[in-house]
C-alpha cells in the first residue's frame, strides 16, 4: 500500500533568519565557492596537461578534484540563492534529487581517500611492484568501483526516504535537503529506519575512517626503513592526505552518527564538509607537493609565454 504524501514541496529556512546576516554570509559563500570551482579545475587542468603528473596518485586527486567540484555545486549554488529569498522552497523531486547527489558525491570522495589511501601503501611498502599493481587498468577499476559503491549507497538513501509519508509540516530548518531534518518530518515513527541511516552512513563513515587512520600508521611505521629524501617525501604526501580525511569525516561522523535529531551546529558541519574543505584541497595538496607547484608554474609561465606572441 503506497503511503500517503500530502507534502509537494518544502521550506527551507537556510542557514540564519537574520536577513542581513544571511545576505553577508552568502557573499562569503560566493567567494568560498568561486574560490573552490577554480581551484579545483587549476588542479585538473595541471594534471591532464602536466607529462610529469602521470602517476596513480595524481589520476585519483584529478578525480577528487572533479568530486569536489560537483560535491560543493550540489549545495552551493542554491544556498547561495536562497539566501536572498524571504521563504525559499525545493520541490519534492528536487528535494530527493538533491538528496541523492550529495550522498553519491560525498561516497564517491569517501571511497577515493580509501583508494588514495591504498595507493601510499602499496607505493611505500612495496615500491617493488607499485607499477605491477597499480596499472592504468586497475586504476581505473578502483574509480569505477568509486563511482559504483557511491551509486549505491545513494540509492539506498534514497529508498529510505521514499517509504516515509510527509503530511505536514514542511518547514526544514536547514538549507538543504538531508536525512535527518527529512526524518524529523515524517508522520510515522522513524527508529528504525534512524538506525538504518546510522548504519548505512554513520558506521560506515566512522570505520572507513578508523581503517585509513590504522593504514597511515602502518604506513608511517614502515618509513623506518627508507632514506631520509624518500621519508620526508612521503611524510609531506601522507600529511596531505590525511588532513583531508580529518577535514571530511568529522562532520560526517558528526552528523550521521548518533539518533534522529536537527541541531544548530548541523549547518555548520555540512558547510564545513561542503564547501570549506573541498575549497582547501587544493591548497593542501598543492602546498606540501613540490611536483604540483612546479608543474603549475610551468602551465602559468608557458600560458604567460603564449600570451605574449
Amino acid at each position: 500500500m503506497e503511503n500517503p504524501n500530502n507534502v509537494t514541496e518544502f521550506i527551507l529556512l537556510g542557514i540564519t533568519k537574520n536577513p542581513e546576516l544571511r545576505k553577508i554570509l552568502s557573499a562569503v559563500l560566493l567567494v568560498m565557492y568561486v574560490s573552490t570551482v577554480l581551484g579545483n579545475l587549476l588542479i585538473v587542468v595541471t594534471m591532464i596537461t602536466s607529462q610529469s603528473l602521470r602517476s596513480p596518485m595524481y589520476f585519483f586527486l584529478t578525480s577528487l578534484s572533479i568530486m569536489d567540484v560537483s560535491f560543493s555545486s550540489v549545495i552551493a549554488p542554491k544556498m547561495i540563492v536562497d539566501s536572498f529569498s524571504e521563504s525559499p522552497t525545493i520541490s519534492f523531486g528536487c528535494c530527493m534529487a538533491q538528496l541523492f547527489a550529495e550522498h553519491f558525491f560525498g561516497g564517491v570522495g569517501i571511497i577515493l581517500l580509501v583508494v588514495m589511501a591504498y595507493d601510499r601503501y602499496v607505493a611505500i611498502c612495496q615500491p617493488l611492484r607499485y607499477v605491477t599493481i597499480m596499472s592504468p587498468r586497475m586504476c581505473c577499476l578502483l574509480v569505477g568501483g568509486a563511482w559504483l559503491g557511491a551509486s549505491m549507497h545513494a540509492t539506498i538513501q534514497l529508498l529510505f526516504m521514499y517509504q516515509i509519508p510527509f503530511c505536514g509540516p514542511n518547514v526544514i530548518d536547514h538549507f538543504m535537503c538531508d536525512l535527518f531534518p527529512l526524518l524529523t518530518l515524517a508522520c510515522m515513527d522513524t527508529h528504525t529506519l534512524g538506525l538504518l541511516v546510522i548504519l548505512n552512513s554513520g558506521v560506515m563513515c566512522a570505520a572507513i575512517f578508523l581503517i585509513l587512520i590504522a593504514s597511515y600508521v602502518v604506513i608511517l611505521c614502515s618509513l623506518k626503513s627508507c632514506s631520509s629524501a624518500g621519508r620526508r617525501k612521503a611524510l609531506s604526501t601522507c600529511g596531505s592526505h590525511l588532513t583531508v580525511v580529518v577535514l571530511f569525516f568529522v562532520p560526517c561522523i558528526f552528523l550521521y552518527m548518533r539518533p534522529v535529531g536537527t541541531y544548530p551546529i548541523d549547518k555548520a558541519m555540512v558547510m564545513s564538509s561542503s564547501v570549506v574543505t573541498p575549497m582547501l584541497n587544493p591548497l593542501i595538496y598543492t602546498l606540501r607537493n613540490p611536483e604540483v607547484k612546479s608543474a603549475m608554474r610551468k602551465l602559468w609561465v608557458g600560458h604567460r609565454t603564449r600570451g605574449s606572441h
